[in-house]
């Protein structure tokens, strides 16, 4: 479905299959049939702890963080598990906080934060944990249009060390992402390509974006 270094969107209307996808994908449910690998390795049985040591890190929507903490001790808190499952040193959490444009926030306590910033946070702590593949629920959901714009580029960031699956129902923004992007309809892809190829997909566009293929946002 994904290979490498790759950004991908899953779109498609309300209880077509796009969360249970993650589900599957981060180990949460283990599909009935077909096949599963990361990495050549096959995942299909395994628990999903041993899907989070594969290396696929999933944030799910709304922001879950550390209120009482700092913004960098809800970093550091998510970095130091995998470096020590891993034996390896931990991300640099300046690098991250410069990356989602929390520095100046460093010290503060994360139930300062706002809603967006504490989504920058939230993503922030997946990024210290190395991932290989990163599962994002409606990165922009509840944020300004400024941080969605800033969403896409750092995701287009992201996608340059590790695959990255974003579920979104803000056409604009997927449009704008111009990424590799999957529509879903009752638990099957109907459609797969750019978001013009899907504009003109004549079955999208009677299933979710419209007779007009407008971006429109589905809720």
């Amino acid at each position: 479905m994904v290979g490498g270094k790759e950004l991908v969107c899953v779109i498609g209307p309300n209880g077509a299959g796009k969360s249970t996808l993650l589900d599957l994908l981060c180990g949460a449910l283990q599909p009935s049939s077909g096949s599963l690998y990361m990495g050549g390795e096959a995942m299909i049985g395994k628990r999903p702890h041993l899907f989070c040591r594969a290396g696929i890190v999933r944030k799910f929507q709304g922001a879950n963080v550390f209120q009482w903490m700092s913004v960098r001790d809800n970093l550091e808190v998510a970095g130091l598990g995998a470096a020590i499952e891993h034996q390896q040193p931990m991300v640099d959490s300046d690098e991250v906080l410069a990356l989602v444009k929390l520095a100046p926030q460093a010290e503060l306590h994360a139930r300062t934060l706002s809603h967006g910033q504490r989504q920058w946070l939230e993503i922030g702590m997946t990024l210290m944990c190395r991932p290989r593949v990163l599962l994002l629920d409606e990165p922009t959901a509840g944020m300004t249009l400024e941080g969605t714009n800033d969403m896409g580029t750092l995701l287009r960031g992201i996608s340059e060390r590790c695959a990255v699956i974003v579920i979104e129902h803000d056409m604009r923004f997927v449009q704008a992402l111009g990424c590799r992007t999957l529509v879903m309809h009752q638990g099957s892809i109907i459609g797969e390509g750019d978001f013009e190829t899907l504009r003109r997909n004549e079955l999208v566009r009677d299933v979710y974006l419209g007779r007009a293929g407008g971006a429109r946002a589905a809720h």
